[in-house]
């Protein structure tokens, strides 16, 4: 699509009409929105068209030369406006029972049409002192940015509301004049015909709705915005974007004022629903914490079972020995291990136990198996941070793998996680290492995980973490770009390669310690394995607790820490990305760790801090 500093044309338009080839026209109006590079939304009844689409000028008038060569549509009336950027995401034709929800069987507006009068005619009314009734047939939320002067506001939530709240109009108005009026005509459409069935003798339909009145008369008798059902969400006077937003959760308008609210989260509550939707978020979170607590206790690897560990054979190891293709898929463990495996039938292909004398071919699958596996102890204690249709964000304990791996099969987050969300199964977006806590993101659909994924893999997102360290960096801020190789050591360490990866983790301190230690926070440019851990070993500051990178650590055969055993100090605190639902910028914060909380309450007393 065009450039964001280019010009768009937003165009609107409906028409009841009865439309018997639904299928068909949605096929080739689709394909002609899209050759014309449009976005925006088509709906299509059996009573009718109703569309709002934008592109460039030319693009434009290449759709609606199309649409309105078929007869149907060539008296289509059409509302235009001008913008600075697309204010949708894709192109939708859609097919609807109704192009404007209503609900009363025996509406037909296609059929049946009331009396209308012109903006510049109404203006002309309230110029004069006439008595008329105003009656804004729109949304209550829509009222709430503007209307004309003096109008009656119905106090919709929904459209459908609409016949019940007539029944509460004063008897007084039914022969006086009355002029309904909604965005831009269509929901007057419906509305009219059944005023007039309620007892209503003199209706009238302002033609065009708001946006026509502004086009023809500006503000004159209007206070306020108009709400318009795209990304601008509202439009003043003279047809240009206000700086309205308006609440992802709620549907509510909200103000440049209310923007600056501590309680506006883009995408996910407003001033308006907060209360609410706290409210609504912590019943949600406790009761998947009641519901994990079933899970964890006992902790599922605790239970003897039978544990099979799947080993693919890669092209590279096409014709090797078992023995050779172990040695290079896992060269930490011995080869002695192994044939102590072999010889007790743990090491299985196709269901039957495989000797030190097989070859392997590539594709092949070998399972490792491990009859009465009980796995060690984790921390289990997942918090849950937020959770909507699309998303679950936790605050993972330590030590806790993210996966199965070695030792750990179902005590791991994604096990747990796997059973508390059956059927489904939430991907998690990025990785921390188990002797990592902090925020970790997952997502619950394969749809989610496709608009989130590419945001790590870009380096678009955000994060942050605090670590206590060993030593006390004379600089506040310094940083490491040290490349980091991929081929792994003892218990998974990475080294500094000057041919490997590229890796930037920037760091600010926070704190100085009498005993020694540090408290930094390290924000990490690129995502390679240990990044953040293997920096500050690098430049002599390893992580408090860290089992591979201290140079006085006995990582011996395993690096996850034993459960009750001091902690690794590493805690990611904060990330932040686009939502790939609501593409609101979020953001999420898992509180701090014991550790770090005492580093804070050292640091408030005097003496204690060197700087």
């Amino acid at each position: 699509m065009s450039d964001c500093s280019e010009s768009f044309v937003n165009v609107a338009a409906y028409k009841f009409v009865e439309l018997c080839d639904r299928d068909e026209l949605r096929k080739v109006l689709l394909k002609a929105a899209k050759a014309a590079d449009l976005k925006g939304t088509v709906l299509l009844a059996p009573e009718g068209i109703n569309l709002f689409v934008s592109g460039q000028r030319d693009a434009i008038d290449q759709f609606m030369a199309y649409l309105t060569a078929d007869d149907r549509f060539a008296d289509i009336e059409v509302k235009e406006s001008q913008g600075d950027r697309q204010p949708f995401n894709r192109m939708l034709v859609r097919l609807k029972r109704e192009i404007i929800p209503f609900g009363i069987p025996g509406v037909e507006p296609g059929r049946e049409s009331i009396q209308s009068i012109q903006p510049r005619e109404l203006k002309s009314w309230l110029d004069s002192g006439r008595p008329i009734t105003l009656l804004d047939v729109r949304n209550d939320y829509e009222v709430k940015l503007g209307t004309f002067d003096g109008a009656i506001e119905m106090g919709l939530k929904h459209f459908r509301d609409f016949p019940e709240a007539i029944e509460k109009l004063p008897d007084d108005i039914h022969d006086r004049p009355l002029v309904m009026f909604c965005t831009g005509g269509i929901r007057c459409e419906k509305a009219g015909p059944y005023l007039e069935r309620s007892g209503f003798r003199n209706v009238y339909q302002l033609r065009g709705g708001i946006l026509k009145y502004f086009e023809d008369c500006g503000d004159q008798h209007y206070h306020g915005e108009c709400f318009v059902f795209d990304h601008r969400v509202a439009v003043d006077a003279d047809l240009a974007e206000t700086g309205t937003a308006q609440c992802f959760a709620c549907q509510s308008p909200v103000s440049p004022d209310e923007q600056a609210s501590p309680r506006y989260a883009e995408g996910m509550h407003c001033p308006h629903c907060y209360e609410t939707k706290q409210q609504e978020m912590r019943e949600r979170l406790e009761t998947r914490r009641r519901e994990m607590l079933r899970i964890v206790v006992p902790l599922p690897g605790s239970i003897p079972y039978e544990n099979r560990r799947p080993m693919k054979v890669p092209l590279k190891c096409d014709g090797m020995s078992l023995l050779e293709f172990l040695a290079e898929l896992h060269p930490h463990i011995r080869a002695e291990d192994w044939l102590e495996e072999m010889a007790a039938g743990k090491l299985v292909r196709g269901g039957q136990p495989v000797g030190i004398h097989a070859s392997v071919r590539a594709g092949q699958r070998i399972d490792h198996l491990e009859p009465d596996a009980v796995e060690p102890d984790v921390n289990a204690d997942i918090g849950f941070l937020y959770e909507d249709d699309w998303l679950v964000v936790v605050n993972k304990p330590a030590p806790l793998p993210m996966h199965p791996s070695g030792r750990f099969n179902r005590n791991t987050l994604r096990y747990i996680l796997q059973q508390l969300y059956l059927p489904h199964t939430p991907r998690h977006a990025h990785r921390l290492d188990a002797n990592t806590s902090g925020v970790v993101v997952l997502s619950k659909t394969r749809r989610t995980a496709g608009g989130l994924q590419p945001q790590f893999e870009r380096g678009d997102v955000k994060k942050c973490y605090v670590a206590r360290v060993r030593g006390c960096p004379v600089d506040d801020r310094f940083s490491c770009e040290e490349s980091i190789g991929d081929q792994k050591g003892t218990a998974g360490a990475r080294r500094i390669d000057n041919d490997g990866r590229p890796a930037t983790t920037h760091f600010t301190m926070l704190s100085r310690f009498r005993d020694g230690s540090s408290l930094c926070q390290a924000v990490p440019r690129t995502g390679r394995t240990n990044q953040i851990r293997l920096h500050l070993a690098h430049l002599g500051f390893p992580v408090v607790g860290d089992p591979v990178y201290n140079s006085d650590a006995s990582s011996g055969k395993h690096q996850v820490l034993p459960v009750g055993r001091s902690p690794m100090c590493l805690h990611a605190q904060r990330i932040e990305f686009v939502h790939p639902e609501t593409h609101a910028l979020v953001s999420f914060e898992a509180p701090l760790p014991a550790w770090a909380e005492d580093c804070e309450l050292l640091a408030r007393e005097p003496g204690m801090v060197g700087s």
